[in-house]
């Protein structure tokens, strides 16, 4: 049998096998000997003499094996979850799958802001009631839509927004750093930002300083005309402050995607509301995952055989 160069580890994603993956991958290496596990047996056997190796996760025993390892692809943007000490040590460098979301969960973000703004949600309402009633409805044009959080879907949904003719402001770690905004803002100067905001869009991942960010006070600062979109990961925001705000008719509307707790229980007070509108963690849902993943594989196992500096690497 021969040294793979590439092992895909067992994994599907929205509803896609890895066969998938596969197929995409030889597309673009046909040169490359690339392989699919698909029992643990075959992952701790392939493991051994595989240059390079994609999943979600890696654990103990398979990295023990993977001696051959020169490069581990996390199929997720998000890699708090992996061993990283772990591979450092083994000296395998990592690459992540940022931006494969970026324009699906744009378009889920655009998508939203339409909804709200032009009121969908009621019109659906009425149009399961058959009540023909004119309401009334705003324009994106002219507002101001605060992304926090300008990594590749940040930027992603800023891209998309500029055909709209709102005015831009960014929230991010590092606001030295800039962005596609027209006005990029620290987390510590957020509530300058939220004073002037008629859209909110979270799309930053969930760290220290991003957990409960948007809290009491920061709706409390949020105009009560404002619209809340959440693609980011349910503990950006209070739930109870965000539950209370809605109670109190202190925001317009929310588009949430992600939740806390998540799922959300069948019980839980958010579903009751009129104004908010509530998807099951599925913004980043596409066909096109693998295709997406593809290309930033292929061209990193390029420049690993060059010697070239990794796209996405994050150790």
């Amino acid at each position: 049998m021969n040294d793979p160069d590439i092992l895909l580890l067992r994994q599907k994603v929205h509803g896609l096998p890895a066969s998938r993956y596969a197929d995409a991958l030889r597309e673009r290496l046909p040169d490359a000997d690339i392989v699919v596990a698909d029992t643990p047996d075959e992952e701790r056997e392939l493991a051994k003499r595989a240059t390079v190796i994609s999943g979600f996760n890696i654990d103990d025993e398979l990295l023990e094996s993977a001696t051959a390892m020169e490069l581990f692809a996390c199929c997720f943007a998000g890699y708090g979850h992996l061993p990283l000490d772990e591979l450092e040590a083994a000296g395998v460098p990592v690459t992540n799958a940022s931006g494969v979301h970026g324009p699906n969960i744009s378009e889920y973000v655009i998508g939203a802001l339409v909804s709200m703004a032009r009121d969908f949600h009621r019109a659906r309402r009425q149009q399961d009631e058959r009540v023909w009633q004119a309401f009334g409805s705003r324009e994106l044009m002219g507002s101001t839509v605060t992304v926090v959080g300008l990594g590749a879907i940040g930027q992603a949904v800023l891209k998309r927004l500029e055909p709209f003719g709102v005015d831009t402001i960014g929230v991010r770690y590092s606001p030295e750093k800039g962005g596609p905004a027209d006005e990029v803002y620290g987390f510590d100067e957020i509530h300058e930002a939220l004073a002037r905001t008629d859209a909110l869009v979270l799309a930053c991942p969930l760290t220290e300083e991003t957990e409960q960010l948007i809290d009491y006070e920061a709706f409390r600062t949020l105009p009560p005309h404002a619209h809340l979109v959440n693609i980011a990961r349910g503990g950006v925001v209070d739930t109870d402050a965000l539950v209370k705000t809605l109670r109190s008719h202190n925001i317009a509307a929310a588009f949430l995607d992600v939740t806390d707790p998540e799922p959300l229980p069948s019980e839980h007070p958010l579903w009751g509301f009129e104004n908010v509108t509530i998807t099951p963690h599925n913004a980043g849902h596409t066909p096109k995952y693998f295709e997406r993943l593809a290309d930033i594989v292929a061209e990193n196992y390029r420049r690993l055989e060059n010697g070239e500096e990794l796209e996405n690497r994050v150790r």
